[in-house]
């Protein structure tokens, strides 16, 4: 269901474009400096429905715009520039909704586990299975779905949040800290009337059901740091 207030959209059970973006036929990127292999894994990949855009290194690869349809990345480890471990440290944090799938023709422990630690959805050492590695693409994609959806719903969070005024956002924060409505107005300098009357704005702008709701939708906005 979704609620709609003067331009800010929260989504309670869906969110506005999240059907649209699922619908999307994923992409599935290939990264690998070895033409065949490229060219085995598009057909593979086009086959399964989804769409292949491959690429010989990492470079070119970068150079392609960011695009917001559900997508993961095959990536070798061994490539002619930038190599596919330092690729996926360079995305990590800015590429959540893309996992990574690692191919490779040799692999240790220790480059498993850095990946894996790393978010890697999969390792594979080449000759691999195909169930093995089309497996691994639905699950990253399926991921990928979550990701974005999440994204798009704390996006139209902060434009909830946005559209509160500054006297509205002092008292949000003093609410769900705990203050009583007295309190917020002692500290404020302002009417316990006039603290419902901003409370009251608040929670219909945050599409707030309950104050457990507005507190739990503050945490979104504002995570505690990690310790």
């Amino acid at each position: 269901m979704l609620l709609r207030d003067e331009g800010c959209t929260h989504a309670t059970d869906a969110q506005p474009g999240s059907s649209a973006v699922a619908n999307l036929t994923p992409i599935v990127f290939v990264v690998d400096d070895d033409d065949s292999v490229r060219e085995s894994l598009e057909a593979l990949i086009g086959m399964e429905g989804w769409r292949a855009e491959c690429f010989a290194s990492a470079r070119d690869f970068l150079a392609r715009p960011r695009v917001e349809t559900p997508s993961c990345l095959i990536l070798d480890v061994s490539l002619p520039d930038l190599n596919g471990l330092d690729l996926q440290k360079q995305l990590a944090g800015e590429r959540l909704d893309m996992p990574i799938i690692f191919i490779t023709g040799y692999g240790d422990i220790p480059m498993t586990v850095r990946a894996m630690k790393a978010g890697a959805v999969e390792f594979l050492t080449k000759p691999f299975a195909e169930d093995s590695l089309l497996g691994a693409i639905r699950h990253a994609i399926d991921q990928s779905k979550a990701n974005l959806r999440d994204e798009a719903e704390l996006q139209a969070l902060r434009d909830c949040y946005a559209s509160l005024s500054r006297r509205e956002r002092e008292v949000m924060a003093l609410v769900v800290a705990g203050r009583l409505n007295k309190q917020v107005g002692g500290e404020l300098g302002i009417s316990e009337i006039t603290v419902k009357a901003h409370r009251g704005r608040v929670m219909e702008k945050m599409k707030a059901r309950s104050l457990a709701d507005l507190v739990n939708l503050n945490a979104r906005l504002h995570p505690a740091p990690a310790t």
